[in-house]
């Protein structure tokens, strides 16, 4: 639709709709150009109307924390939604089930499950993203992944129905599973287990101490770039990338991580165009060193 037809259509949203709207800001990568729309999601209902407004005519990208997405410097030709804190909603349901709406940080759901005493959620406390984020890609580290807790989700289809998956209907795999793209998560029930508090701290901060020890911290990045050839090979992807690329490259102020050679840097202006070289370069030499074809962890919106 023009730009025009859209001002037209989305009148009634004011100004939680924006035109070109700048989105460098937004993710972790500080990369980014501008939106043809954004719109903020004040609450449930008013999402349902905005998407059946657009009839499915529209590109559309749900946009979490931003903390695995690299995004173009062009004009991205769709929609952007940003879901408000009113989605940020979580709970208690009995003695041992979560439910958390998609905008709550991993890390919140990591500490309240702490206060309730609940153990199997310490890994989410190493996760920069959101619970729809890690619903999307099955996110996970140290051995678990989110489809060990999750029990359902709640949705909007790209037509603005309501619908909820059970998590058995879900086939997970590997940082993936065969949810639709189209799908706006809003919300997830996870269950946990009862357990000692103390440990569930302990649990969580060994975590923290390992994960900090081996990845780069308070930097521009965007965490880890490609997913672990699993079905190809036993040996972890920064071990292909330590074999195959020579560590010092860079392209502008895209480099690769000192401290962790699959996490990517935005050293300080670098350019879609520069890390998008980078994460090409990178995979095009494990490919020709190894024979293993990398598949990419992060989201790029172009």
């Amino acid at each position: 639709m023009s730009q025009d037809h859209l001002k037209i259509l989305l009148a009634e949203f004011g100004s939680n709709v924006k035109f070109e709207q700048d989105l460098k800001k937004k993710t972790w990568f500080n990369i980014g150009g501008k939106s043809k729309v954004f719109y903020k999601a004040d609450n449930l209902k008013d999402l349902i109307n905005f998407i059946k407004k657009l009839k499915n005519k529209e590109r559309i990208f749900i946009l979490g924390a931003g903390s695995n997405t690299l995004i173009t410097d062009n004009l991205f030709d769709g929609i952007v939604i940003k879901l408000s804190k009113n989605f940020n909603n979580i709970s208690l349901l009995g003695e041992d089930i979560i439910i958390a709406g998609s905008g709550v940080l991993d890390k919140t759901l990591s500490d309240f499950a702490i206060e309730n005493n609940l153990s199997g959620f310490e890994f989410l406390s190493c996760i920069p993203g959101t619970i729809g984020g890690g619903i999307r890609m099955n996110a996970g580290c140290f051995g678990c992944e989110f489809k060990d807790i999750l029990i359902s989700i709640q949705a909007i289809d790209k037509l603005g129905n309501v619908i909820t998956i059970p998590s058995k209907d879900i086939k997970f795999e590997y940082r993936n599973n065969n949810l639709s793209e189209d799908l706006i998560f809003l919300s997830a029930s996870f269950k946990g287990k009862k357990s000692k508090k103390k440990q569930i701290i302990e649990k969580t901060n060994h975590l923290k101490i390992e994960k900090d020890k081996n990845q780069p911290t308070k930097i521009k990045t965007s965490g880890s770039t490609f997913k672990n050839p699993i079905n190809q090979t036993k040996r972890k992807v920064w071990e292909l990338i330590r074999a195959s690329v020579p560590l010092n490259k860079s392209f502008g102020d895209a480099y690769i991580s000192e401290k962790h050679c699959n996490f990517f840097v935005n050293k300080g202006n670098a350019k879609f165009d520069d890390m998008k070289n980078l994460i090409d370069y990178v995979s095009d030499k494990v490919l020709e060193k190894t024979g293993i074809s990398l598949e990419k962890e992060i989201k790029i919106l172009e």
